[in-house]
């Protein structure tokens, strides 16, 4: 019951943005560009600066990263297989290939496993941060466009002009090089960031209220939800398994390797319109089916049960 209750907020959230786009008729790109360009990147900052460097950033770092490019090998090569184009491949790597680790796995871990395990949910956190911020932008871009081959210094120029990575970078430069924000401009600045996450959860309900059942791609909704909900996690188990960390750890990682794909996948497949109607109904049934997935995977790797 507990798992629910913190679940049911984030499902508050869509609705209010379905209605108020089925009432109001917002421009989603445009709420997505500032989303993008202006709430991101000081969240991207205050994640990187408020949360303390140390070693043991290197070894999940190269199991995000390796988790995720494991992923993207497993879509290309059924994109392959299946004869994909371009545009489909990258909107399902965007729905496949990201787990949202934040405000859906963050509290779960919480509840789980303790504080210990909200530290280490924190830092996948800000690690996945960091690669959406390079690795989902340069997929989102490759996907934009209607022609199936982007030219591929355009898709670099796209990426590098984006400012959610600096703002990570900035984050890190600051922390390293010790330099002190007042509580003033540092409350301004999550402020700002913060707000960002309610702004792409409300999107994302945006997006999906201009979606008609008729328009969901089943096909391949159904090979992005076993890749995120199924795949995942079991590639995940083969990663841990040689990290030199505690079981419980490990335990935690394969668990957010299970988590729903990330909502910002919206918002980046609606910013360089790479088939946001698949990334963001993707994202909205993974949201729903790990209600069942999740409690699964939280009993097969001996999570406690908490009171």
């Amino acid at each position: 019951m507990q798992f629910f209750i913190i679940l049911f907020p984030i499902f508050c959230i869509f609705i209010v943005g379905y209605i108020s786009q089925k009432v109001l008729k917002f421009d989603v790109a445009n709420l997505s560009k500032m989303s993008l360009y202006v709430l991101s990147p000081f969240l991207a900052f205050k994640t990187f600066y408020t949360h303390e460097l140390t070693i043991d950033y290197i070894y999940y770092f190269f199991y995000i990263f390796g988790l995720c490019l494991s992923l993207v090998v497993i879509i290309s090569i059924w994109s392959r297989i299946a004869k994909y184009s371009n545009k489909d491949r990258c909107a399902m790597i965007l729905s496949s290939c990201f787990m949202n680790n934040g405000n859906y796995g963050t509290p779960v871990i919480l509840v789980f496993f303790g504080q210990l395990g909200f530290n280490l949910a924190v830092i996948a956190m800000v690690l996945q941060q960091f690669v959406m911020s390079t690795v989902g932008i340069y997929y989102a871009a490759k996907g934009s466009g209607n022609q199936d081959v982007v030219n591929q210094k355009e898709v670099i120029l796209k990426v590098v002009r984006m400012p959610v990575a600096y703002g990570a970078l900035l984050g890190i430069i600051f922390q390293l090089c010790q330099i002190p924000l007042s509580p003033s401009i540092l409350n301004s600045v999550a402020m700002i960031g913060d707000s960002s996450i309610v702004v792409i959860m409300l999107i994302l309900g945006m997006q999906l209220a201009k979606l008609k059942i008729a328009q969901f791609e089943y096909s391949k909704i159904a090979v992005a939800l076993l890749v995120r909900m199924v795949i995942s996690p079991l590639v995940a188990l083969s990663i841990v398994y040689f990290m030199p960390i505690d079981d419980m750890y490990k335990a935690i990682l394969i668990v957010l390797a299970a988590m729903p794909s990330a909502a910002n996948t919206t918002l980046l497949a609606v910013q360089f319109d790479t088939k946001p109607q698949l990334v963001s109904s993707a994202t909205l049934i993974s949201t729903i089916v790990s209600l069942i997935t999740l409690p699964i995977v939280l009993w097969l790797v001996g999570a406690p049960v908490p009171f």
